[in-house]
């Protein structure tokens, strides 16, 4: 592979930035434009040793750096690696990478130095998605469960159900092959389906902590939904630590939806401030309640505003009524007046009614308290590593669907070697999954979401 380099930094002005170089002429490369003050040559240095010195062009100095090597097979690619930290300002780094790119280095692509990493084998395919996820992640509980799956977390539970598979499809080989052997015992169809039963529990537990390891990645989907001016927008505004929606005494000022990612304790939430839901001949206002219930049904999470100080009306009914058998949460609104509404009767309709004030912020410990009670799924652990996307999702369930298939292949009565054929495609879905066998557009898809220069 060609010699590749990068900012590998933020684009942005800082303390330091740093030029990655990655491939077999890094040393090369960086001799050209590097020169440490101690004399000795970028190419002999030793792994994971550094060098003060200069870059410069044509003989004129551009900054003063610090060069560090990392020798192949021990660095972050697998390749030798040179990485140059220059003072961070953002025209000097840019000067820096365009000398070293004029000296024969290529541009990395984005996620290059990763998807390196991966086919030298320094890290599997789901080790290298998670190093996306530890960048991007915002909040401890995301933070916990990047670094496990990059740290291989997941890896080794799919490598243990793997070796199983291995183990079942190298017995029914040598039994297939050399049946008159007596050493190599039959295959008694009832282990068979014992050992198929626990991979198949294996991967259903596995398979269930997408959609927790979704809502701790991506937030939970959360809509404010209510009648007018019982106080969602100030609610929005209150969770989200500033002015994010406009704030009237005209009922349905609000006829778009206002969007905004939140932290309220250690969850993420994706809110969503909807137009107030009411009877209305106003077309514009009628469009933003359409949109409104639209946003109900993609929710993983609604919270219902009502106001406190006022009779629960035909509207509120209503609202609750749309609810039912969803996952969602009342707010009693306006706690700082005296409440009028029936709180009795939401607590029928409601597992979970708060008494707030989105004005004062009262009562918004009492919502962090009810989302980790919903959210927070103490069974599942950070170390066990969970399933942290679509892409791993659809290879976990083609594997389960192929041994669930062996499983009443053995039933009926088919022939092992009916059964040999489906446990093989079970195998062959987790390597998918892994990286350990998988096409070329599908690594190019998993590296085209990564930043330039990792």
């Amino acid at each position: 592979m060609s010699t590749v380099a990068a900012i590998s930094t933020p684009n942005a002005v800082g303390g330091i930035a740093v030029i990655r170089i990655s491939g077999e002429d890094a040393f090369a490369v960086s001799d050209r434009v590097f020169r440490a003050f101690s004399g000795k040559k970028v190419s002999e240095m030793e792994g994971y040793t550094c060098a003060y010195g200069e870059v410069s062009e044509k003989g004129e100095k551009l900054d003063d750096v610090v060069l560090t090597v990392f020798r192949a097979p021990k660095s972050y690619t697998g390749e030798d690696v040179a990485e140059i930290s220059c003072h961070g300002g953002l025209f000097i780094t840019r000067q820096i990478l365009r000398l070293v790119l004029a000296s024969g280095a290529e541009l990395a692509e984005p996620g290059e130095f990763t998807k390196r990493a991966f086919l030298n084998g320094k890290m599997s395919l789901t080790q290298a998605e998670a190093v996306m996820d530890v960048i991007s992640s915002t909040g401890k509980n995301e933070l916990k469960f990047a670094v496990a799956l990059k740290d291989g977390a997941m890896f080794r539970r799919i490598t243990s159900v793997r070796e199983k598979l291995v183990k079942i499809l190298g017995d029914l080989a040598a039994w297939a092959d050399y049946p008159e052997e007596e050493d190599i015992p039959f295959v008694e169809p009832d282990k068979l389906e014992a050992d198929l039963t626990d991979i198949k529990a294996d991967l259903m537990k596995l398979s269930a902590t997408y959609d927790y390891g979704k809502i701790i990645r991506e937030g939970i989907n959360t809509v404010i939904v209510g009648r007018p001016n019982v106080g969602k927008s100030t609610l929005m505004n209150c969770l989200s630590g500033y002015e994010r929606s406009i704030v009237t005494n005209i009922a349905g000022t609000t006829r778009d939806v206002v969007e905004e990612y939140v932290k309220i304790g250690e969850l993420t939430i994706r809110l969503s401030d909807t137009a107030g839901i009411r009877n209305t001949d106003d077309q514009i206002e009628q469009r933003g309640v359409e949109i409104a219930y639209g946003k109900i049904k993609e929710a993983d999470l609604i919270l219902a505003v009502f106001d406190s100080s006022e009779h629960l009306s035909d509207d509120d009914r209503k609202i609750i009524d749309s609810l039912k058998e969803r996952n969602a949460i009342a707010l009693l609104n306006k706690s700082d007046k005296e409440r009028v509404a029936d709180i009795e009767y939401l607590r029928e309709h409601f597992k979970y009614v708060i008494e707030i004030s989105a004005k004062t912020s009262g009562g918004i410990e009492g919502l962090e308290e009810v989302l980790e009670k919903m959210f927070i799924n103490e069974e599942i652990d950070s170390n066990d590593g969970i399933i942290a996307n679509e892409r791993q999702k659809i290879c976990l369930e083609m594997s389960l669907d192929s041994v669930n298939e062996a499983l009443a292949a053995l039933r009926a009565g088919e022939s092992l070697d009916a059964v040999t054929v489906v446990i093989d495609e079970a195998l062959a879905a987790l390597l998918k999954l892994t990286g350990e066998k998988v096409t070329d557009s599908v690594v190019d898809e998993v590296f085209s979401r990564f930043c330039v220069g990792k």
